[in-house]
């Protein structure tokens, strides 16, 4: 069906949601907002009107930077 035409792996996207990020990597929803509440100058994230989209690629350097999350 042409649904299936708009399917991307994971790897491949550009940006995921908090539900998709918080799925692949293991981190806690309430923690991925907290995350972006308490980082509002990274850009890690884009918001999508009220909805923030995750940068995939640039949140993984930013997990390679931290110490903790």
């Amino acid at each position: 069906s042409e649904k299936n035409n708009f399917f991307f792996f994971f790897w491949r996207r550009y940006t995921l949601t908090i539900l998709e990020v918080a799925g692949y990597y293991h981190i806690g929803e309430g923690k991925l907002r907290m995350m972006i509440d308490q980082n509002p100058h990274e850009d890690f994230y884009v918001m999508n009107g009220n909805r923030a989209l995750i940068k995939r690629e640039k949140f993984e350097r930013y997990l390679d930077q931290a110490t903790a999350v």
